[in-house]
């Protein structure tokens, strides 16, 4: 069955046209149709359709069409498109054909698209560059940072066309319910009070979710970092695969509150609003919280390369700006969407300021915008394996021992969030917090060991498992990759602490 997969795959990404045709913009005869891989929701698959095929015809002169295919989020289409790559050179046809590009998405994931997959030991990417006028670049994106984020890949394999930013999205009565304030940090969420009513969605199937994760950590430090998302999936009702869920979870009172992308968790709260329930909904963007592009990327083997590059260059045109953050009854120059109010942050530079009277959120991310606190390049390849490990696959676990935790007699019920163990006095409790919050020890070679409390660990246990610098040291079984393997290793040292915690063990935990 797993060999037939990339098969599958392959044969998904080859029909796709047909069996994942959502809604292609009308199409005159003889128009040109564009293919576009993408996660985005419904409303900006609509707007963008049909702003960027009047656009076309009107600059252009001539008709085109978009097609898109939504086969789920940024992280499954980067890998059936991997799939689909390493089956065209097994069968020795050249790679792509099917799509012309892929919209939407974190940076990392994109980055992961330009390095591609190993051919006969050297890396080839699955997108390809666009070598835009350095005028428009400048136009658009400045000197091409943002808080000490790239906006756009230097090589042209990557453009950002908006702005995405992570928070919380929360409902008001099922919060007040129980018996807590409007959340406004991330910590807030870790207060027990929540336990089974927040919506969390699963990193490995969300590469903006992971991002929001890594902005955590970089934001909070490594060790209170992980500390708030051990909590934060503790508390989790489960881990959704699509970002789309939370906000919808939390307007059905499913959930109190979630992480979620800026973007998702506006709508909601504006669609709560419409339906005539204004202030039932709020969305809530800590401070520190990140800004991550949203790229788009010309795949490798486009069916139509000219007419791709056009739709790229429509995105960040003040016309294709303005969709995302202009009123929908909005018909200024440029105007504003037919039909949805997409409110994401526009990344094209001076733009919230000449349209600073337009804009349904009055946000200009150049002027708010810090960079994290505790930057680590490295950090992101954590994320998923160790967040899976501590959260996903122990997490029947995970919850038994935070409860053990709660009911304990000396844990302070009317901390605001977090409670570590140096907040607490009585010595049980903090042992077993310590044991709780403990990280995997991991092996290295010749009988090193690296304990990934300590920050000094990272690097080593990255490049040497994470980046397969010990395939040859004999740490785990050959047929697994390194992290696979980290993770399993991780998820049995976190279960291991989280039954002695259930049974009342102190000590100092870890173990790998």
């Amino acid at each position: 069955m797993s060999r037939a997969i990339p098969f599958l795959l392959f044969l998904l990404l080859v029909a796709g046209p047909l069996l994942l045709r959502t809604d292609e913009s009308p199409r005159a005869a003889g128009g040109r149709r564009l293919v576009i891989l993408t996660p985005h929701n419904e409303q900006i698959r609509f707007e963008f359709g049909r702003a960027f095929q009047r656009w076309h015809e009107r600059v252009h002169g001539e008709p085109a069409s978009i097609v898109w295919l939504v086969p789920g989020g940024t992280v499954e289409i980067r890998r059936m498109l991997e799939a689909e790559h390493r089956r065209a050179h097994e069968s020795g046809r050249e790679p792509g054909g099917s799509a012309d590009l892929i919209f939407g998405g974190g940076t990392r994931e994109h980055a992961l698209l330009r390095e591609g997959i190993v051919v006969d030991g050297r890396r080839e990417p699955i997108t390809a560059p666009v070598a835009l006028e350095q005028g428009l670049l400048d136009e658009v994106y400045g000197d091409g940072w943002l808080a000490g984020t790239r906006l756009f890949d230097a090589d042209g394999y990557w453009f950002g066309t908006a702005l995405s930013g992570f928070g919380i999205v929360f409902n008001r009565e099922a919060v007040a319910r129980l018996g807590r304030p409007d959340p406004t940090t991330w910590a807030d969420l870790a207060h027990p009070a929540y336990a089974g009513r927040l919506a969390l969605v699963n990193p490995l199937q969300s590469g903006s979710i992971a991002t929001a994760f890594t902005s955590i950590l970089e934001d909070e430090g490594w060790t209170r970092g992980w500390a708030i998302l051990r909590r934060l999936a503790a508390n989790a009702r489960e881990f959704s695969g699509s970002s789309l869920k939370p906000p919808a979870d939390v307007a059905a009172a499913d959930a109190a509150a979630g992480l979620s992308i800026d973007f998702y968790g506006r709508f909601q709260v504006q669609s709560v609003t419409d339906a005539g329930a204004p202030g039932r909904m709020d969305f809530v963007a800590p401070d520190g919280s990140p800004i991550d592009p949203d790229p788009i990327s010309l795949l490798r083997g486009a069916p139509d390369p000219v007419l791709a590059r056009r739709f790229i260059e429509f995105t960040i045109s003040e016309e294709g700006q303005a969709l995302w953050q202009f009123r929908r009854d909005d018909a200024g120059e440029p105007p504003g969407p037919a039909r949805f109010e997409l409110r994401r942050l526009p990344i094209r530079g001076g733009f919230a300021q000449r349209h600073a009277a337009r804009l349904i959120d009055p946000i200009d991310p150049y002027a708010t915008a810090r960079p994290p606190r505790h930057p680590y390049p490295g950090l992101r390849d954590f994320v998923g394996p160790l967040f899976a490990a501590m959260a996903i696959d122990a997490h029947g676990d995970l919850r038994r021992a935070w409860r053990r935790l709660v009911d304990h007699p000396a844990w302070p019920h009317d901390a605001r969030g977090l409670v570590l163990a140096d907040d607490v006095r009585d010595p049980e409790l903090r042992n077993l917090l310590r044991r709780f919050d403990a990280m995997p020890v991991v092996a290295g070679p010749e009988g090193a060991r690296f304990d990934l409390d300590d920050t000094a660990a990272l690097e080593p246990v990255r490049q040497g498992w994470l980046r397969g610098g010990w395939r040859d040291a004999a740490l785990w079984h050959p047929e697994l990759g390194g992290r696979d393997a980290l993770r399993r290793v991780a998820t049995a040292a976190f279960r291991a602490n989280y039954r002695a915690v259930v049974s009342g063990e102190g000590g100092s935990g870890a173990g790998g």
